[in-house]
């Protein structure tokens, strides 16, 4: 019988899957939910033109938005960005490209992406546009369009508790987005506050199963 290999790694180890071009999926919605910590990992590699997924430009200076500022961004797919005038000012002058998508439709989006489904059927007036390549078609007497899931190659959540398999419990708030981008990606990486034998953690208050998260880090753990 095989040992399992541990999830555990380092941020450093844990960054090597982000590269430059990588499309990149985050939790967190301003500073609540965010992987701080790998965030600044992924700055200092230096990694750049990355293509960010996520539901907001976080801040100048603060988490995810730190990538954006330091120019280390190519394209955003987002809901808003007002929180990050530099962001802003980026898209302003061409050197961001922003797609901007209503928080609804663009979490279902993700969760489509996570279970496989290719696309989801939205209302053509809720939506406010037509994207590209969408023919808008009658659905249940209303104008509707198809819009293509969103996945990425690396996700990077954030948790409150792990067990070593990667079964994840989120604490309030900090759920947001989190366990949606954890099924989305094709390499999944979260950051916890605290990582417990497997078994220890109670069944009933674990949201993402460990069977969606690769690696995990500790933040502010030692292994960083």
């Amino acid at each position: 019988m095989h040992a399992m290999l541990s999830k555990l790694v380092t941020h450093e180890q844990a960054v090597e899957h982000v590269q430059d071009g990588t499309r990149l999926m985050y939790g967190g919605f301003g500073t609540i939910g965010s992987p701080a910590h790998m965030i600044d990992a992924i700055l200092h590699k230096g990694v750049q033109s990355l293509t960010l997924i996520g539901i907001d430009a976080g801040y100048p200076e603060i988490g995810i938005g730190k990538l954006i500022s330091h120019g280390r961004v190519r394209r955003l797919i987002t809901t808003h960005i007002g929180s990050n005038p530099e962001a802003g000012q980026q898209m302003m002058d061409g050197m961001l490209e922003v797609t901007f998508c209503p928080q609804g439709i663009f979490a279902e989006k993700i969760r489509a992406g996570g279970v496989g489904i290719p696309g989801i059927v939205v209302d053509a007036h809720v939506r406010g546009e037509r994207m590209e390549g969408a023919e808008p078609f009658a659905f249940a007497g209303r104008t509707c369009q198809i819009e293509a899931a969103l996945t990425a190659e690396v996700g990077i959540v954030y948790a409150k508790q792990a067990d070593t398999y990667g079964n994840l419990i989120y604490d309030k708030a900090a759920r947001n987005l989190n366990p949606l981008v954890a099924m989305a990606a094709d390499i999944t990486i979260v950051e916890v506050e605290e990582i417990v034998p497997a078994g220890e953690l109670d069944p009933d208050k674990i949201v993402t199963p460990g069977i969606f998260v690769d690696y995990i880090v500790v933040r502010g753990g030692g292994n960083s």
